[in-house]
């Protein structure tokens, strides 16, 4: 369950425009919550939901697990600073997103590996895939880092809004295989990313999918 001071994302279930909003939690009831005005992700302006608005609202517990659940706008409530109230559903409706179901891409991206101490120095490689919870990095021949148990991935996510993300993601070294006359590639799980880095690498991945799914390249 979340609390006050967490972060929700929104998404209108039934609007043609797959907009997303980040609100946070202020104040919470039996059968229902209270958020304060949420912003439009790519606009960064206030947004102003009807009362009786359908939502699907996502959001992460300490264990970076995430969850998504039914909600519906009861209206605006001025206390000490504007609020919105939204249904809570009973906890046991609540959808929850294993790890291992995060959708992984294939995707070249530019990345910066560095030590957690000083391992090996640091260097530029391309991922060969990632996910809201890891990554597959090329390694060029001669790069020696298996003596690392733990690194940082260094990275900058641009999103169709024109938003780029700098992400800083400490990562544990899972494996390093070997495919055949090609490189090395690097297998790294994301160590405790913070939820809206979770929220930015799952937000980059599907606009690639949509984005090659228009191309007819993604099923």
């Amino acid at each position: 369950m979340f609390k006050i001071g967490d972060i929700l994302m929104l998404e209108q279930k039934y609007s043609s425009r797959k907009e997303k909003f980040k609100c946070m939690v202020v104040e919470m009831e039996p059968g229902c919550v209270y958020i304060d005005f949420p912003i439009h992700l790519e606009t960064g302006k206030i947004a102003f939901l009807m009362d009786g608005t359908q939502l699907n609202v996502t959001f992460s517990n300490e264990d970076q697990a995430v969850y998504v659940f039914d909600s519906e706008v009861l209206g605006k409530v001025k206390g000490r600073i504007p609020m919105i109230q939204l249904m809570l559903p009973d906890a046991g409706t609540f959808v929850r997103i294993q790890r291992r179901q995060y959708v992984r891409l294939d995707v070249t991206l530019d990345t910066a590996i560095h030590p957690e101490h000083s391992e090996f120095p640091p260097f530029r490689a391309l991922t060969e895939d990632i996910s809201a919870g890891g990554a597959s990095i090329r390694l060029l021949k001669g790069v020696n880092i298996q003596s690392a148990s733990q690194l940082f991935l260094w990275m900058a996510l641009t999103l169709k809004s024109g938003e780029i993300h700098y992400l800083r993601l400490r990562s544990k070294l899972i494996r390093v295989t070997e495919k055949e006359h090609e490189n090395k590639l690097l297998h790294v799980q994301f160590i405790e990313p913070t939820k809206s880095d979770v929220q930015t690498l799952m937000r980059f991945i599907f606009e690639k999918q949509v984005d090659l799914k228009k191309k007819g390249l993604y099923v």
